[in-house]
């Protein structure tokens, strides 16, 4: 393990501008998983890291220890910062000291859809968007495509929310839903509150693709025209709608429970 006691060392500066601008990240292809839960899932699915990072107050912690070990072994680098040099680079409050960088995967995007997916029009909130995420993977998706409008998919709040659910997961970003909608190998279901049919009076035991909008605005009327089918999540309270990560879940989770009800 590399020591580094420096603001002033190189690679420190290069670690502190990549934690601090998305920009940065996004122009060197690389990702910040912050805690052990997203390390322990990267190594879990995705193999390697690029980079370890462990705080002094760290090294010896029972769940970073391991981690450490194993980065240590696949002769990852592995850098140890004081704790006020490790605090200056993590996003995490009071987290236990822990982090890795990860080359940001970039899946080939496919010509059609023909398998289980997400589109996401204009989906804003980061908790909302790495809700999704967990949900779809719990689900067994395995495809999210994200249109230019939505939150940056591999944001340290995203990937937060996510719970590790990007790494089981082809995320594909500032996508083009419209093409996709037009060409599409299996049904494409839009969320609507005007739809007269439901979810549950759709045949889910196949393929379809889930298709959801902006939190306040919905998916924009260009691709709800586009799309095979409304449909709507029939609901008793006085609430006019649900929450775009609670709708998401109950569609996916219906779908779960058609393609599961003839085991």
């Amino acid at each position: 393990m590399k020591i580094i006691s420096s603001k002033d060392n190189a690679q420190f500066k290069d670690l502190k501008q990549l934690a601090g601008s998305s920009q940065a990240r996004r122009r060197a292809g690389l990702t910040l998983l912050d805690g052990v839960h997203l390390a322990q899932a990267w190594l879990q699915h995705r193999g390697a890291p690029q980079m370890c990072i462990v705080a002094e107050s760290a090294l010896h912690h029972p769940e970073v220890a391991p981690i450490l070990e194993q980065c240590e072994r696949s002769r990852v680098l592995c850098l140890g910062l004081p704790d006020n040099l490790y605090n200056a680079v993590s996003q995490v409050e009071n987290g236990v000291g822990l982090l890795l960088v990860v080359s940001t995967p970039n899946p080939k995007a496919p010509q059609a859809l023909a398998e289980s997916a997400v589109l996401l029009d204009g989906l804003q909130d980061p908790g909302n968007l790495g809700s999704v995420l967990r949900s779809a993977a719990a689900a067994g998706i395995g495809q999210v495509f994200c249109s230019a409008g939505t939150a940056a998919a591999w944001s340290p709040k995203v990937l937060r929310a996510g719970m590790g659910a990007h790494f089981v997961l082809d995320i594909f970003e500032n996508a083009e839903l419209e093409p996709l909608c037009a060409d599409s190998r299996i049904p494409v279901l839009a969320t609507s509150s005007h739809a007269a049919q439901t979810i549950y009076d759709c045949d889910l035991s196949g393929a379809v693709a889930w298709l959801f909008g902006h939190e306040g605005q919905g998916v924009s009327p260009h691709l709800q025209e586009a799309a095979s089918h409304e449909v709507v999540i029939p609901h008793l309270g006085e609430m006019e709608s649900l929450n775009v990560a609670a709708a998401a879940a109950v569609c996916f989770f219906e779908q779960v429970r058609q393609r599961t009800a003839g085991r």
